[in-house]
């Protein structure tokens, strides 16, 4: 088969927001991952320096805040931004529910 399809509803989550579709898409290089956000909510500060690994947080709803090495970017819907592997990061949402798409490889 040429393409792997898949709905990230169909994906169990993790913490029952973060759903990763590597597997399930049989991605090979490349991470994909949709994160629905309560009013709130605020994420784990990380970076991937160990996984050399950049990231770009695609908000496709909503409007929230991302930290990102200590400033931060505020995000409205359609914004992107791309983040180093080193670069500490964390996801703080608004006041309403909020959806990323969370793309990463090496």
């Amino acid at each position: 088969m040429a393409y792997t399809k898949t709905n990230y509803t169909d994906v169990d989550p993790i913490a029952e927001s973060l759903y990763f579709l590597r597997e399930p898409l049989d991605c090979e290089n490349l991470g994909v991952s949709v994160l629905e956000c309560e009013p709130g909510w605020t994420g784990k500060e990380h970076d991937h320096a160990d996984e050399g690994e950049e990231e770009v947080y695609l908000l496709v709803d909503g409007e929230a805040t991302v930290e990102i090495e200590g400033d931060s970017v505020e995000m409205a819907e359609g914004d992107a931004v791309r983040i180093p592997a080193e670069a500490t990061r964390r996801i703080e949402n608004g006041e309403t529910e909020s959806r990323f798409v969370l793309v990463g490889a090496p």
